[in-house]
């Protein structure tokens, strides 16, 4: 028995991340189970419950440790680290069912505390994503200082977010290439000018 003030077991928690995004790419969410759950990581209910309140959170915490993702470097080309950003994200985002997101979006849609955790879970990654790619390149003068950073932000985290819960796709990398060329001929200083330094960094 697990005495007050123990540390959390990480393997356990890892395996049950683990059996959880399992279950939810083969089964989707409103079939997943946290009695299978359970089964599969090794482990009890009680010892999911004691992480996790339900199933929304331990979906959203499965799907949060997918969505981890490392910032993109800082190669001196805007266009190529805005891009490679992006991309790193989407491949571990479309790695979650589409179903799956509008399912827990429906499912914490009504409960603050749960709509909040989704915020976290699955909207704000892509902004962290790119954002550091983006303060870079305002710092170095190829999106203009006076762009509005929070609304790039925004931008680009909803239509990833959109495509996946109300249109049951994934953003494509051409899809996504084509919504980074709209924002930063808005944005940028020179947008041809980071078209023909992205061309040398290929």
């Amino acid at each position: 028995m697990t005495t007050p003030g123990r540390p959390r077991d990480r393997n356990l928690d890892s395996a049950i991340l683990t059996a959880t995004l399992e279950l939810l790419a083969e089964r989707g969410y409103l079939e997943l189970s946290l009695e299978e759950v359970a089964h599969r990581a090794g482990t009890s209910r009680p010892a999911i419950y004691r992480r996790w309140p339900g199933r929304a959170p331990l979906a959203l915490a499965a799907i949060a440790d997918r969505l981890d993702t490392p910032a993109p470097p800082d190669t001196g080309c805007t266009l190529c680290d805005l891009s490679e950003g992006i991309e790193v994200f989407l491949a571990a985002y479309r790695t979650i069912r589409p179903d799956v997101l509008s399912s827990v979006f429906a499912d914490c849609s009504a409960e603050p505390s749960l709509r909040d955790l989704y915020i976290e879970a699955i909207v704000e990654p892509p902004r962290r994503a790119v954002a550091h790619t983006l303060d870079i390149a305002i710092e170095r003068g190829d999106i203009r200082s006076d762009a509005d950073r929070d609304g790039l932000l925004d931008m680009l985290a909803s239509v990833v977010h959109y495509r996946a819960v109300f249109q049951s796709r994934h953003l494509t990398e051409e899809d996504a290439a084509a919504v980074v060329e709209t924002l930063l001929r808005g944005a940028a200083v020179d947008y041809p000018a980071l078209v023909e330094h992205s061309a040398t960094h290929h």
